[in-house]
C-alpha cells in the first residue's frame, strides 16, 4: 500500500483537511534559503507538530547549512522524520542519522539516488532544481524511478509534479509525497484536491 505524504501544511486549517483526507504524513517546510509560499517559522512548525494526531507522521523539510543547525531546528520543532534538501553528502546524512532522534528522508535526484541509498531511513526522488530545493511542480524520469524502487535497499519516496490526475500512474513506491499539486493557492491546500489525491493514491478512483 502506497502511503501519503501531503507537504507544505502551513495552517490548522489546511492540517485538519489533511489528516481528515486520511494522509499517513504532513510536512512542514522550515528554514530554507529558496522563495517559497509554503515556508513557516519555527514556532507555528511546532504548534503545528504538537496538533497533529496520533498515528500521522509529521516531518521537518529543511535545506541546512550545517548538522548542528538541523539538530537544534528538530529539537524546537519535534518532528517525527527530518527531509534534508540541498548538497548534503552522504557521509553527512550519515552523521546526521546519527545524531538525530528523529527519521531522517533525503531528497535526491533520480541519478544521484544509489549513491544515498542505505545512509537514511528512506530516499525522497524529486525533480530538485540547482539548489537542490523540490517543490517545482515537474515531474521526471518515472521508469528510471521505477527502476530504482526495485534496485534500492531503502525506501523510495516519489515527489515532483503529482496530482490527483496522475497519481495512479506512479511507480509503486513505498511512498508519494505532494505539495503544490494539491494546493487551492500557493501555499494553502485544497481540502477537495487532498481528498482526490489521497484516495487515488491507494487505487481508488
Amino acid at each position: 500500500m502506497t502511503r501519503v505524504k501531503i507537504c507544505g501544511v502551513t495552517t490548522h486549517e489546511d492540517l485538519g483537511a489533511v489528516v481528515e483526507a486520511g494522509a499517513d504524513a504532513i510536512g512542514i517546510t522550515v528554514d530554507v534559503p529558496v522563495e517559497t509560499p509554503r515556508e513557516i517559522d519555527a514556532q507555528r512548525a511546532a504548534d503545528i507538530a504538537s496538533a497533529t494526531p496520533p498515528f500521522v507522521t509529521t516531518v521537518l523539510v529543511t535545506m541546512p547549512d550545517s548538522t548542528a543547525s538541523v539538530v537544534g531546528l528538530a529539537e524546537r520543532v519535534g518532528p517525527d522524520v527530518v527531509q534534508i534538501h540541498g548538497d548534503s553528502s552522504p557521509e553527512g546524512i550519515a552523521s546526521l542519522s546519527a545524531d538525530l532522534d528523529a527519521g531522517v528522508v533525503v531528497a535526491v535526484s533520480p541519478d544521484d539516488a544509489p549513491r544515498y541509498d542505505t545512509v537514511a531511513d528512506a530516499l525522497l526522488v524529486d525533480s530538485l532544481d540547482e539548489s537542490g530545493a523540490g517543490g517545482t511542480g515537474a515531474t521526471h524520469d518515472w521508469e528510471r524511478t521505477r527502476e530504482l524502487v526495485s534496485e534500492l535497499s531503502s525506501p523510495v519516496v516519489l515527489a515532483g509534479g503529482l496530482t490527483p490526475g496522475n497519481v495512479a500512474e506512479t511507480v509503486d513506491p513505498f511512498a508519494v509525497d505532494v505539495a503544490s499539486g494539491v494546493e487551492g493557492r500557493p501555499g494553502r491546500k485544497d481540502p477537495t484536491a487532498v481528498e482526490s489525491f489521497v484516495r487515488r493514491a491507494g487505487g481508488r478512483p
